[in-house]
């Protein structure tokens, strides 16, 4: 739980607004929705628990006037990624209704005409509508020749794909330091030299059994904490549900007299 907390508050990424921002925020909301979930406090790290639960809600609504203004400057971002028609359109139905350049230009100079910012809390929209503006007056042309020349892209993300691989392949062959997609699976590389498939099968079958199931929970082990920040993208209230859940199950296997220490009476005082 500490984990997912720290990764919702410190995450970036290149989307705007989004990553270690706005979902940021939303997967803090769905952390302090799933520690209501939890049972009164007997046991000291219930404690712990209903201490992180009060910190988390203090955090919530402290920026939550700050998380409107971000959600509402995200939501005018995506508006001015339907008037560029951004991203490009993969169908061919969708690719014959491609708008022309006069008609994007409209529509933007529109949207910057009538946008007004909303809220007690407007810096996050207000910076993003100057910027906007600016941006429009000076390059606003330039971005309008896709509409206009066949074939252009709307962007240079193939571009920039071909290069990462290209340079990914490069430190492979030069023996430099691993890229990122190494890492997911670094622990489980083996390297077999073998003439056929029946001596390469040979070589498999030398290794012990208790040995190959030892490694194989390592890597299960190993994969654990990759696997569970997936489903936490994916679907926080789910993942966080089955955390609740387990926890749940694993607490109620326990003798609070036995296994673990239990919570002090307030009016209990020692001599």
């Amino acid at each position: 739980m500490r984990g997912a907390i720290r990764e919702a508050v410190n995450r970036g990424s290149r989307k705007p607004f989004f990553w270690g921002g706005l979902k940021g925020y939303e997967e803090l909301e769905s952390i302090a929705q799933a520690l209501e979930e939890l049972p009164p406090p007997v046991f000291t790290h219930d404690k712990y628990l209903d201490l992180l639960r009060s910190r988390i809600e203090r955090v919530l609504t402290k920026n939550r006037t700050m998380a409107e203004d971000l959600k509402q400057a995200y939501q005018l971002l995506l508006t001015v990624a339907r008037c560029l028609h951004y991203p490009p359109a993969r169908s061919d139905r969708e690719a014959d209704q491609k708008p022309n350049r006069q008609t994007v230009a409209e529509a933007m100079t529109r949207l910057i005409r009538e946008t007004q910012p909303t809220g007690p809390v407007q810096r996050a929209q207000l910076r993003l509508l100057g910027e906007l503006k600016r941006r429009w007056k000076l390059f606003g042309e330039e971005l309008l020749y896709c509409y206009e020349i066949p074939d252009l892209p709307q962007d240079n993300l193939k571009l920039e794909s071909l290069f990462g691989r290209l340079r990914r392949h490069q430190r492979r062959i030069s023996g430099r330091p691993s890229t990122r997609e190494l890492q997911a699976f670094g622990q489980a590389q083996v390297l077999f030299t073998a003439s056929s498939f029946q001596a390469l099968l040979e070589q498999i079958q030398q290794v012990p059994r208790e040995r190959y199931e030892m490694h194989r929970q390592q890597l299960a082990e190993a994969e654990q904490s990759r696997q569970f920040f997936h489903r936490l993208h994916q679907d926080p209230d789910k993942a966080l549900s089955a955390w609740i859940q387990a926890y749940k199950g694993c607490r109620a296997q326990h003798d609070p007299l036995k296994d673990s220490i239990p919570l002090k009476d307030p009016n209990y005082h020692t001599c």
